[in-house]
């Protein structure tokens, strides 16, 4: 994969979990997701998260999840490779398909592909599907052939958190053992586990630690909430894998990486979560 458009010499940071999200005044799992996170600011309009992170220096990784459970609408994946496509110097597109829904999402997938999306944003938990689910292997096979990264949500999900029965999410579809067996079947499909996989961690950095082809991205929690067990792979054996992302932006870049300064991480580890794990996992 190649993107001439985004200048990694330029920037101080590559924010590999970016959402774009429609305007949905009211919703109750945004109003429960900003108690959860304690966001407070205005949301952004898509067009306008070009320039903050243009501003800041930071590259991003862009998408907006397939999902009905939430209510939430999805930005449309044309409208998100559009906008990454003016704003090439900091943004990069990932499409999200909900993988269940058999021919058209297959359909979907491959006019995708074909139209240059740069990988693919999954959300079991609200999507409502076992990851190593056979029926959506097909959607896998796809996105394998074309040799595209793919983003599994894994862990206890704060979109939910608070609501009467968790908002009908159901935070056995975030277990990233499911993943395992994706990667088994998919050796060649780079696979990002996306946050700490509370309460699972230990099973995710197991994951990232045998299959080669499985990262782990840092989004979702301030890294001042971090197990030690994961800062310790961090710095050591796992740190060619580790992956700076925000979850923004319901946490921001510029939280997460005032709390990261404060972490015992290693200088020389620092810049490889940063930018250039990313960097090589991107390019």
């Amino acid at each position: 994969m190649t993107n001439k458009g985004l200048n990694f010499e330029e920037l101080i940071a590559i924010d590999t979990h970016v959402h774009l999200h429609a305007d949905t005044p009211g919703n109750p799992a945004d109003e429960a997701a900003r108690k959860y996170f304690g966001y407070t600011a205005a949301r952004l309009e898509p067009h306008e998260v070009a320039e903050y992170y243009r501003s800041r220096k930071i590259g991003c990784v862009v998408f907006s999840v397939d999902e009905r459970i939430t209510g939430r609408p999805q930005v449309p994946n044309d409208e998100v490779m559009a906008l990454a496509a003016k704003n090439a110097d900091v943004m990069i597109a990932f499409a999200s398909v909900d993988p269940t829904r058999g021919g058209e999402a297959l359909a979907e997938t491959r006019r995708l592909i074909a139209a240059g999306v740069r990988g693919f944003k999954l959300h079991p938990p609200i999507q409502q599907f076992h990851a190593n689910d056979r029926a959506v292997y097909p959607f896998y096979e796809l996105v394998a052939a074309a040799r595209l990264p793919v983003i599994f949500h894994t862990g206890h999900s704060g979109i939910g958190t608070g609501m009467p029965g968790g908002g009908g999410i159901r935070l056995k579809y975030g277990n990233p053992m499911d993943v395992d067996d994706v990667a088994v079947d998919f050796p060649d499909m780079p696979i990002i586990l996306a946050h700490p996989s509370f309460p699972w961690q230990d099973e995710a950095l197991s994951i990232c630690l045998h299959k080669p082809q499985v990262f782990i991205d840092l989004s979702g929690w301030s890294p001042k909430y971090f197990p030690p067990s994961l800062i310790q792979h961090a710095n050591t054996l796992l740190k060619h894998k580790m992956l700076f992302g925000s979850d923004f932006p319901f946490i921001t870049p510029e939280r997460w990486l005032a709390d990261f300064e404060k972490i015992a991480i290693r200088d020389d580890v620092r810049p490889l979560i940063l930018k250039e794990n990313a960097r090589n996992l991107l390019v």
